[in-house]
């Protein structure tokens, strides 16, 4: 039960940063005056690592794994390449959809 709770919130942090990636740059063409924080991203990360290491702790299937480490070690590299370099990476979508997929199919392979 407790991994299929750390599934919807895996899922709706996987969302919401990629709806905050997509949406996020349109905002930057409108002057409103906002400009891009890379902590936002920094704490999604955070969020989605905490989840991913507790879910994979009990999912026995190795592609399944696979896809939740790859997916956060593209965000990762995604948002490191922010910081470091200042240049937004589209790896980062990848990513978000990679953990959204996971999740679902975790979500899915659980005994209702």
């Amino acid at each position: 039960m407790k991994s299929k709770i750390l599934d919807a919130v895996g899922i709706s942090a996987a969302v919401l940063c990629l709806i905050h990636c997509i949406l996020f740059p349109l905002l930057l063409i409108i002057p409103l005056g906002i400009s891009h924080n890379p902590y936002v991203d920094l704490t999604f990360l955070i969020i989605g690592t905490v989840v991913v290491f507790r879910v994979t702790k009990h999912v026995a299937n190795r592609w399944l794994k696979f896809l939740f480490w790859i997916s956060i070690l593209l965000i990762a590299v995604s948002v490191l390449a922010d910081f470091i370099f200042e240049v937004h990476v589209p790896l980062i979508y990848a990513g978000a959809a990679g953990l959204i997929t996971a999740h679902i199919i975790n979500f899915k392979n659980h005994k209702h």
